[in-house]
């Protein structure tokens, strides 16, 4: 699978050991930045991920930031993204079998690497169920279409 990783200035350390933890277990991995721990905005970085995904460069997306909460928001700004962040086991489960989250959004400061490894490793081979939750997910699509 192809996965487009993007962070800010706080996530940078981060991306790097989620970059290495998924490149270990085969997947292709973009870096769209940020490259360095000087301060930027995580806007930039959130909108080079989401539209990698949005047009299909890449299967994935993940963002990081200090807790992932502002990536997320802006990463649900754009057309076809469903991001969420994740924090354990059942947060990443279930943002991808339910919601079909197509974007992980992660916190720098609050998860240790091992719990962001574990966290990448549920969410990656995680399947969306369908079902009912299409019908969800459907009417996430009908809303954004409501708000252009």
């Amino acid at each position: 699978m192809k996965v487009a990783v993007g962070s800010d200035h706080r996530g940078f350390q981060v991306k790097k050991r989620v970059m290495k933890h998924l490149a270990d277990r085969n997947h292709e991995v973009l870096d769209l930045g940020t490259n360095s721990e000087e301060s930027v905005d995580y806007p930039d970085y959130a909108q080079k991920v989401c539209l990698a995904v949005a047009r299909k460069q890449a299967d994935r997306g993940v963002l990081i930031c200090g807790t992932g909460i502002g990536m997320c928001i802006v990463a649900n700004k754009y057309d076809g993204i469903r991001a969420a962040p994740a924090h354990d086991d059942v947060t990443a489960e279930l943002s991808r079998s339910h919601n079909d989250a197509n974007v992980l959004c992660l916190s720098a400061d609050l998860l240790g690497g091992p719990l962001i490894d574990h966290i990448l490793d549920i969410w990656m081979k995680t399947q969306f169920d369908g079902g009912r939750h299409q019908r969800r997910v459907d009417k996430i699509h009908d809303a954004e279409k409501m708000s252009s």
